[in-house]
């Protein structure tokens, strides 16, 4: 394992709303793009540095949401239950979530119009954000992946055949991260966003939804730590080229517009 870290300093709007939290990164979203699935942290590990955040378990085996100081594993089929304790996370991004900021959102919105409002809201997309939205959902369409074996497919084809999953009329968290756009191939720049039900039975990465109503708190991070693998298959795959799919895999690939 190899762990790098990154701080921002400086004046005016970053000093004046400095967030102390620290966002806590295991491998790299360019990493899982090229198809490296392998586990490198348990979730007994990662309870360690944060309560808080969202990823992917060991051979995709499922997506992870940490809500509360709980790691969940969500299955294919969108059932959620508490993660074991000794499963290794692929890819996770987590940190000790305080809520310091708050909003209320009081009108219906789509996942386009929830992340402009989101845009508002955020004083500066330069900076890292844990954000958390509890509320009412008409809709919530998400996924999650299979279970994969070896030689591992790269991740456009996994997600290409992917279930996706629609729940209505949901009360639930959503649990998202949101990153400035210079960690591109890092990080997805922008909004990652997962799901789990109120009831903590259902969930998954999120594809699209619609608010009807809901509160929203955030935490500003300006800490960012990043653990590398150590696996040979990490030392020798090619990261340099662009991420030409991950528009692609953000989203349903077989939904060509978001809904309206």
């Amino acid at each position: 394992m190899r762990e790098m870290k990154a701080q921002t300093t400086g004046s005016g709007l970053a000093s004046s709303r400095a967030g102390s939290g620290i966002l806590f990164q295991v491998s790299t979203l360019g990493a899982v793009l090229e198809g490296l699935y392998d586990g490198e942290v348990t979730f007994a590990e990662l309870g360690k540095y944060g309560d808080f955040g969202l990823g992917s378990n060991d051979a995709l085996d499922g997506v992870m949401v940490a809500l509360d100081g709980v790691f969940y594993r969500i299955a294919p089929d969108g059932n959620a239950l508490p993660a074991d304790p000794a499963v290794k996370a692929a890819f996770a991004t987590v940190t000790f979530f305080k809520g310091d900021e708050k909003a209320v959102i009081r009108r219906p919105l789509n996942l386009a119009h929830l992340q402009a409002h989101l845009d508002v809201l955020l004083p500066s997309k330069n900076i890292f954000y844990a954000i958390r939205i509890d509320g009412s959902f008409p809709r919530m369409k998400t996924r999650s992946e299979r279970k994969q074996a070896k030689p591992y497919k790269k991740f456009i084809e996994v997600v290409q055949t992917q279930p996706t999953l629609e729940f209505t009329d949901v009360r639930g968290t959503v649990v998202g991260v949101r990153c400035p756009s210079y960690v591109r191939g890092i990080n997805y720049p922008g909004y990652h966003l997962h799901f789990i039900s109120e009831d903590r039975t259902c969930g998954g990465h999120v594809l699209d939804c619609r608010l009807n109503e809901g509160a929203v708190s955030w935490d500003i991070i300006r800490e960012f730590r990043l653990r590398l693998p150590g696996s040979d298959q990490f030392l020798r795959a090619d990261l340099e080229k662009p991420d030409q799919d991950l528009e692609k895999v953000r989203r349903d690939p077989r939904q060509r517009r978001p809904e309206s």
